[in-house]
């Protein structure tokens, strides 16, 4: 991307959560902590089974009224069905605000131009009423903002922005190893740790529990860590759960086939250094793992 364009997300969905028990209660199920979540920082995070598997990922932003939750939109009445199944008698309000909002990427290059101009220093700013904050997951994917429908063109003219097709977007997430297109087909497949959510910041050790933090924990201090999502790289068709092999080695299985492939790669036995570089073999042809 250059610094004057700009990408919109049609494919994400927007949940208000507000009321006084809010941040209580999102602290409570989620993975990240709700204290880092506030008018100058937003966060990436995560809803895991509760056996540490996950579920649903997404960012929080803190709102005016309580938090926001940038979503896959194919997710937004799942996940809110699994919040009200946790509500009990917490004093809180889940809304659908997807048809209301759109999320756009921007370059850094261009946030920290906004940064000057409203002369602020933290990763998330208001500008014109719309949160707009640095990616939490790596850099690399530059800045999110959340803008009202009959804002957003109004945003764009001010910026002197240009939009772009979305692909550019999700072909970088691919190349870094971040997952955005066909995550649904992780969901309950692997576990959270394994999902790298450790590494883009989604998951904090030192937060209470919530769900699945135990096997988490586990996990993590025991150092059991012994698959990993890696991204691919093919000229051939994959398909779902296709084995990736290593000589006479299954060494992966394909989670995500297209349009940005990604499969579950073992670490160990054999040690994931001696074929890391390798073109390795699936029923269709050559693979490659992909290393940011």
């Amino acid at each position: 991307m250059e610094k004057d364009q700009i990408i919109l997300l049609e494919d994400r969905g927007l949940i208000s959560i507000t009321g006084e028990d809010s941040k209580n209660f999102l602290q409570n199920i989620i993975t990240n902590d709700m204290e880092k979540v506030d008018t100058y920082n937003s966060v990436f995070s995560a809803l895991f089974t509760p056996q540490g598997k996950y579920l649903f990922e997404f960012f929080l932003i803190k709102s005016k009224e309580g938090f926001l939750l940038d979503c896959d939109y194919k997710f937004t009445g799942e996940i809110i069905d699994y919040l009200k199944k946790y509500k009990l008698r917490s004093n809180i309000e889940i809304v659908d605000k997807s048809t209301d909002y759109i999320v756009g990427i921007i370059t850094l290059e261009k946030f920290h131009e906004i940064q000057k101009i409203e002369n602020k220093d933290t990763k998330t700013i208001i500008f014109r009423d719309s949160p707009l904050f640095i990616d939490p997951r790596n850099k690399k994917l530059g800045a999110r903002f959340l803008s009202s429908l009959e804002k957003l063109h109004l945003l764009i003219k001010k910026l002197n922005l240009k939009i772009i097709k979305s692909e550019k977007y999700y072909a970088q997430a691919h190349s870094i190893g971040i997952p955005v297109k066909g995550i649904e087909y992780l969901k309950d497949k692997l576990f959270g740790l394994e999902a790298n959510l450790e590494k883009l910041q989604a998951i904090d050790f030192k937060k209470g529990c919530y769900i699945g933090q135990e096997n988490t924990a586990r996990m993590k201090l025991k150092n059991k860590l012994r698959r990993k999502l890696f991204p691919l790289q093919t000229k051939q068709k994959l398909s779902l759960g296709d084995e990736i092999n290593y000589g006479n080695s299954v060494v992966g299985k394909v989670l995500i086939a297209k349009p940005y492939p990604f499969a579950l790669i073992k670490l160990y036995d054999p040690e994931l250094s001696s074929f890391v570089n390798e073109e390795l073999d699936f029923k269709n042809g050559k693979v490659k793992i992909l290393l940011e």
